[in-house]
């Protein structure tokens, strides 16, 4: 299963658990677990808190402040920084599914990380059932 993201930034967290969780129930699984994964070399995935807009600003900013735009990078593209951060912040989350649906903490949320947009970006989600309805 897949859905698009269509991100506005040239970095942006966009939080992707309400389609996450759609595809879970929809597979019909209880227990077991998904993977959410991105295909991109630009883009990665990643969980954190969705409680307060100001992490998801400081996880960019930081981010920049590790690995700058202007680096003095060698990858004629002009986006080894996109490439650096999303081997930083990987490419796909397993998340346990309990009860028909991701097993997230209270704050946590699933995110698409665009580190090279705006773009339209592919999600995977594979859902491993344990047990279905």
């Amino acid at each position: 299963m897949q859905f698009e993201v269509k991100t506005t930034k040239r970095e942006d967290l966009v939080d992707i658990s309400a389609r996450v969780a759609e595809m879970v129930r929809a597979s019909g699984a209880v227990d077991g677990a998904v993977v959410v994964s991105s295909p991109h070399t630009t883009a990665g995935i990643t969980i954190n808190e969705n409680a307060d807009p100001d992490v998801a600003r400081d996880i960019l900013m930081g981010l920049e402040r590790l690995l700058p735009r202007q680096g003095g990078w060698r990858h004629v593209e002009g986006n080894s920084d996109a490439h650096l951060k999303t081997a930083v912040v990987g490419s796909s989350v397993t998340i346990p599914v309990e009860r028909g649906n991701p097993a997230l903490g209270t704050w946590q949320a699933v995110y698409l990380a665009e580190f090279d947009g705006p773009r339209t970006r592919r999600v995977m989600v594979t859902v491993l059932a344990a047990t279905a309805r």
